[in-house]
């Protein structure tokens, strides 16, 4: 290793002297920078399933072997979004882009992504700046394997990581651009399932924890899987593609996960305009204003400039204007620019003491979190930054607020001691479903009267994923004890808890009412197994008239608080229903000649070259196993959203852990772990975390040494 590293930098050195030397007979500066390397070295093991294992001496080389890492899977996925994030796609890439560079640039993601990086501590600074220097680093090392088109986002810099952070988790989870689109609010898809389970509800006397993130299958939702070790560390889990931190992970003594919660970080405000002026507290202020120029390459090569108008009034920017009204927008968190550092922080935590201490920075913004610890401790947090609100529930806040009032206008926000939270409750499990706190735990710990109003939705029937929330309970209820094992098979459970409130009179109904191919579908789905397997057949039928009907509202009994896990249900119009089953029916067999085809012969997922049966259906209709599916041209559905980096662990001694991505953990072309695991997906499998550096050279794919950069 060290007559490779002392090789490494005679070769540097020569280069630098021909170069002076060149410089000095020819008369010319030749401007060219070369990266010094540092006596610190990183070994990344690549295993058959492309997870890269990093054993690094300190935090800078592994973080600059994480940056190294993630390019070598994800290079020209990792380069686009950071031109993105930078505002400056259009002038990359074209006028495809010129939408999203408005968005990044009306948001201010840029400028304040350089307030941020000064806002960091030296040391976070130092490990951002060593991130960036191993995407660099790696495609100077390996320059075919990146889009020519992708290296004029070169070299990347820290400030690009922050953008890119705030781009995602502020200003698409926290900040949905559609709601902004459409001044009113519109749920965002992503949703994720979690566990953490007690010894008391565990078969082995151990905690396990189930992380179950659901989103897109594209751009910057995907996941990458990675295990970071130190001397002083060894952590396993995922983060989103471009973050230089694990996100959902565990290490020796414990674990946590993230949800989405329904947390109103973002309020748009109404002001009314006089010109450019508007009434506050009956004062009268001017509209801040100032030109952003983005330039947009032709397909010439040509250049030309669009030029977009930035406002803002006391409350945020103006993201919409007529004549005499405006709409702001207010997000929080703004002010707090150390959410990496916070996770970070929290992977080095070794209980569930250092674990708070690192929640209470109070730096993410949003995200419901769950935990489980070696030592038989779980937790659920609401976790996010609340705005300490004058008045209002939240139904309120997530429409219009008047904005020519300081009454409505919030400042602060509510402490970590303030939010919903449960240790260790009585029934020995805790869960979420992208659900509010009232239902982590059954009979409910955490009671919706004993907070302010507008921390969360009281009223369930508001959830557009009650039905997964219930499933998910009647999961964890229905054995006394759980092991991993059994933790997993109740993952893959694909049943649509729907099914259960109105297939059997759908059913029946349809018998007594319905023309032949009626009673033929009928006669289907009272065959099939409620579930989306691969081989269910009836799936696709009830798929598509449950789809249809929801719009119009399906339910007859809406949900109750009195019967919070068996409402809504019942048929709303029973003649609607069959009626509707009847066309459904004509147009199923018209397309594919039978009502029986199965939910894999349809249902695709599809990634690279792989084109697997499908397995999971939408967490809307109550199955716990989440795919989202769109129609393709062939007539077909291609899974689009669901079920992406899974990972079941439980705290026994040693660690028993298992994990899935499900697409696979890399997007480069050519590389084998393009949806290399959708096959265990399938049917229903995950694999085995290896964490011990033996078990890990068992499966090894490749070996790297990467020296440090200074």
């Amino acid at each position: 290793m060290l007559k490779s590293q002392r090789a490494k930098k005679d070769k540097v050195i020569m280069i630098k002297f021909i170069a002076i030397l060149l410089s000095t007979i020819l008369g010319i500066s030749l401007m060219v920078n070369f990266p010094t390397f540092s006596q610190s070295t990183s070994e990344i093991l690549w295993d058959d399933w492309g997870v890269p294992h990093i054993y690094s001496q300190d935090n800078k080389s592994l973080f600059e072997a994480f940056g190294w890492s993630q390019t070598k899977s994800h290079g020209n996925l990792l380069l686009k979004l950071y031109g993105q994030a930078r505002g400056k796609a259009a002038e990359y890439w074209g006028i495809d882009y010129l939408e999203s560079d408005q968005y990044v640039r009306t948001m201010g993601i840029p400028k304040r992504a350089q307030r941020w990086y000064q806002e960091q501590s030296p040391e976070m600074q130092d490990y951002l700046d060593s991130f960036a220097q191993g995407i660099n680093h790696y495609v100077t090392k390996h320059p075919d394997e990146i889009d020519q088109d992708l290296k004029v986002v070169l070299p990347i810099t820290a400030e690009d990581i922050l953008a890119h952070f705030q781009r995602v988790i502020y200003f698409n989870f926290l900040t949905n651009p559609q709601s902004i689109k459409a001044l009113k609010n519109i749920p965002s898809e992503a949703g994720s399932n979690a566990w953490a389970i007690a010894p008391k509800k565990s078969s082995n006397n151990d905690s396990i924890l189930l992380a179950n993130p659901h989103l897109p299958w594209s751009d910057f939702y995907l996941w990458y899987e990675a295990q970071l070790n130190t001397p002083n560390l060894n952590l396993y889990g995922a983060t989103l593609v471009g973050m230089p931190v694990l996100s959902i992970a565990f290490n020796d003594n414990l674990g946590w996960t993230f949800t989405v919660n329904p947390l109103d970080g973002a309020d748009i405000y109404q002001i009314n305009l006089d010109g450019e002026k508007y009434l506050f507290d009956q004062e009268e202020k001017s509209l801040e204003q100032e030109i952003e120029t983005i330039k947009i390459k032709q397909k010439d090569g040509i250049f030309t400039e669009w030029q977009i108008g930035i406002k803002k009034s006391i409350h945020g920017i103006i993201v919409e204007q007529k004549r005499d009204v405006a709409y702001a927008l207010k997000v929080v968190g703004l002010d707090r620019s150390k959410s990496l550092e916070q996770l970070w922080n929290m992977g080095k935590a070794q209980n569930l003491t250092e674990f708070e201490t690192s929640l209470k920075q109070l730096q993410i913004p949003l995200f419901n979190i769950l935990y489980a610890d070696k030592q038989g401790e779980i937790m659920y947090l609401f976790n996010g930054l609340i705005p300490i609100r004058s008045q209002g529930n939240w139904d309120n806040w997530n429409g219009i607020i008047a904005g020519n009032t300081s009454q409505t206008l919030w400042e602060d926000y509510h402490t970590y001691e303030e939010l919903p939270r449960i240790v260790n409750p009585e029934n020995g499990w805790l869960q979420n479903t992208n659900d509010p706190p009232w239902t982590s735990t059954n009979p409910p710990s955490l009671k919706a009267e004993d907070f302010p109003s507008y921390f969360a939705p009281e009223n369930l029937g508001k959830v557009s994923d009650i039905l997964r929330s219930q499933r998910s309970i009647k999961l964890l209820t229905e054995s006394e004890k759980l092991s991993l094992e059994t933790v997993i098979n109740n993952k893959f459970s694909s049943k649509l808890l729907i099914t259960d409130r109105l297939l059997d009179i759908l059913v029946s109904t349809t018998k007594a009412l319905a023309n032949p191919i009626g009673i033929e579908a009928a006669e289907v789905l009272e065959k099939w197994d409620r579930q989306t397997n691969p081989d269910s057949k009836g799936a696709i039928l009830f798929l598509l008239w449950a789809t249809t009907l929801e719009s119009q509202g399906i339910f007859s009994t809406p949900w109750n608080p009195s019967e919070p896990l068996e409402t809504p249900r019942g048929l709303a119009d029973v003649n609607t229903a069959v009626g509707v089953l009847e066309g459904i029916a004509a147009q199923v067999k018209l397309l594919y000649g039978s009502l029986d085809v199965s939910w894999g012969e349809l249902v695709r997922m599809r990634v690279g070259d792989k084109d697997v049966p499908a397995r999971g259906g939408p967490g809307r209709l109550g199955s716990f196993q989440v795919l989202n599916i769109q129609a393709t041209r062939d007539e077909k559905f291609q899974v689009t959203f669901g079920d992406s980096f899974i990972l079941g662990v439980e705290f026994s001694d040693p660690i028993e852990a298992k994990t899935l991505m499900v697409y696979g953990n890399a997007t480069q072309p050519n590389s084998p772990h393009i949806g290399d695991q959708l096959s265990l997906y399938q049917q229903g499998k995950m694999r085995s975390v290896w964490r011990d550096r033996s078990i890990i050279e068992e499966h090894l794919q490749l070996r790297e040494e990467i020296p440090g950069v200074e």
